[in-house]
């Protein structure tokens, strides 16, 4: 290691310290970047830092964040979770354990249709909490479903996790969400089958809805999964299906998708004009929050691209004397413990570009590569100490303590933690829907075929990767 190495991973370390006392990342990443670019590479820092923030801003992927960040919260205010809630819960009134179906099924297809963790928790804490509490179901494995459930809308399309990890990984968002499906579809059914089945060994976890607050006429229940499931159709194929069809990039489609919402709020006659001014406040705050923190990370990644230190950490974990799988397992073991402390931003703009060039010196495919990455930070929501599914979900269920939710928390973590292991034993799970695209045409851009990795086979002196060799704009 020689100094500029040395000083690159002395700002690793320095950045890890300031992020953990508390200070905030996006200016800590700024900061740190010009002060110690400035002493390693003088002056040439501040041209770098400029050419890194232009490049950014011509990603055209990038565009496609605020849309999609709209259209989740105008769907919040139009009602569709309630709508979804009430259709299912009616429909499944008589099956024992049928709130944990209904709010898994209603976080899945209100993760489709908005894409959102904090409000889709809060809004099944509040419309299921009372109700598992008065209806006796058990607290810590209804906190875990709708902890769990509400998680499942940052991996299942379209995420806005994807879409900013697009451009990170260098590969198309278009296939990122065509391989999420399999893992995002598998995982729900997962969480299903373990809370349905517990109910059926043991009936006390999960009674029925009460007799008295059911509703009994057919007619009434069609109508309401009419209502509640209609419009979440539309939406998805306004938004997903335009993209996946190649008719339009996910730009385009995410601004179809913010109009349809809107449209969809008109329909259910709650759209008002302050409604719309907070989605809009809401919406710029969290955009704003994701690409300063997307701009700070790219300029602090492209300094520690030219210290070296990032080809220097790549060529130590490929140097790691294990198989492909077992230093793929090791990076995955990582980005799972940065979960912990860190959230879903910091952790796709930061440490991905750093681990990425690893598992392409692997042989892995990079759209299979994001996959599975993406499922491992749904633990970002549901690992303590930052758990921000647990914060949520308290706020709005006083009567379940922290140390409840943790626990219902991690019977889903273990599952999550299967899931992760069936995608890595048999990466098709994640790519059938790529391939089956590519193979009718149906993709604009080809997703390439996983073979089993059988380790480095990079030369002497070639540098593995290509996520830090040369500083490219959004990597």
């Amino acid at each position: 290691m020689n100094w500029l190495e040395a000083l690159g991973a002395l700002m690793l370390l320095v950045m890890l310290f300031a992020i953990f006392i508390g200070i905030p990342i996006s200016f800590t990443l700024l900061f740190l970047a010009l002060i110690f670019g400035f002493i390693g590479l003088g002056s040439m820092v501040f041209d770098l830092a400029y050419l890194q923030i232009i490049g950014l801003m011509k990603q055209d992927e990038f565009v496609a964040v605020p849309m999609f960040v709209l259209m989740g919260y105008i769907c919040d205010q139009g009602g569709l979770m309630e709508r979804l809630f009430k259709a299912f819960r009616d429909l499944f009134a008589p099956v024992r354990g049928s709130l944990y179906l209904v709010v898994l099924l209603t976080a899945t297809l209100f993760g489709i249709a908005a894409g959102t963790v904090g409000a889709t928790v809060v809004l099944l804490g509040i419309m299921a909490g009372p109700m598992m509490i008065r209806t006796g179901y058990d607290a810590k494995l209804s906190a875990g479903a709708i902890t769990a459930g509400g998680t499942l809308g940052i991996l299942i399309p379209p995420s806005v996790m994807l879409v900013v990890m697009g451009p990170v990984l260098g590969v198309s968002v278009l296939q990122l969400y065509a391989a999420a499906f399999g893992p995002g579809f598998l995982l729900a059914g997962m969480y299903i089958v373990y809370t349905m089945g517990r109910c059926y060994i043991n009936p006390k976890l999960g009674p029925p809805v009460p007799e008295e607050e059911r509703v009994h006429s057919m007619k009434t229940i069609l109508w309401e999964c009419v209502v509640g499931l209609v419009p979440v159709t539309v939406l998805t194929l306004a938004t997903l299906g335009v993209i996946l069809a190649g008719i339009t990039t996910s730009t385009e489609a995410a601004a179809m998708g913010a109009a349809g919402a809107i449209l969809l709020v008109i329909g259910y006659r709650r759209f008002t004009w302050k409604g719309l001014l907070e989605a809009c406040y809401s919406t710029l705050a969290s955009t704003s929050m994701v690409l300063l923190l997307a701009a700070a990370s790219n300029v602090f990644g492209a300094v520690f691209a030219r210290f070296g230190t990032a080809n220097w950490i790549t060529n130590m974990l490929l140097a790691v004397p294990l198989p492909a799988w077992g230093t793929m397992t090791l990076l995955l073991t990582l980005i799972f413990l940065l979960g912990w402390p860190f959230e879903w931003p910091a952790i796709v703009l930061i440490f991905l570009p750093m681990l990425a060039p690893v598992a392409t010196g692997l042989g892995y495919d990079m759209v299979w590569f994001g996959t599975i990455v993406a499922v491992v930070l749904q633990t970002a929501f549901l690992s303590p100490p930052v758990a921000m599914s647990a914060y949520y979900l308290k706020q709005v269920v006083k009567e379940w303590s922290l140390s409840t939710i943790y626990r219902g928390m991690y019977q889903f973590m273990v599952i999550q933690c299967i899931c992760v292991a069936l995608v890595l034993i048999f990466p098709g799970i994640a790519m059938w829907f790529p391939q089956w695209l590519e193979a009718g045409d149906r993709m604009a851009t080809p997703a390439q075929d996983i073979e089993p990795p059988q380790g480095p086979s990079l030369e002497e002196g070639d540098q593995p990767g290509s996520g830090y060799e040369e500083p490219q704009p959004g990597r």
